[in-house]
């Protein structure tokens, strides 16, 4: 199973160059865990930046994967480990999320570089 974070999505919906590296992880839909917190952060930027049709597209695309509520088992480890790896709120829900669902979890995040069951990749300028 694969979770992409929210910067991983925003790639892809871009097409920019990195997009090419979060492409297996979205298109394997079989495969895909989508956070509801990760459907909240593209479609909040994708609605800033390129207006509501853009953001609705987007998480229409999102939602072929499986789309997971925080409940509160996922919750409390979220913030167990924002504690541990002093990371955002979202950032640990992600990580928790993919924890929870025994998924590996696809960003460009630096705060997750180091971490097991996290595929970093670094973000190209």
């Amino acid at each position: 199973m694969n979770i992409v974070d929210s910067s991983g999505w925003l790639e892809y919906f871009a097409d920019t160059p990195q997009a090419d590296v979060f492409a297996p992880a979205i298109e394997n839909t079989e495969k895909l865990i989508v956070p509801s917190v990760s459907v909240y952060e593209v479609f909040k930027k994708v609605l800033r930046e390129k207006g509501e049709d853009l953001a609705l597209q987007a998480t229409a695309l999102m939602r072929q994967g499986q789309v997971v509520d925080l409940d509160c088992t996922i919750a409390l480890q979220a913030s167990r480990l924002s504690l541990h790896y002093k990371l955002p709120m979202a950032d640990s829900i992600m990580l928790s999320s993919a924890l929870h669902y025994k998924a590996v979890l696809w960003t460009q995040d630096a705060d997750f570089q180091g971490i097991d069951s996290v595929k970093y990749f670094q973000k190209k300028s």
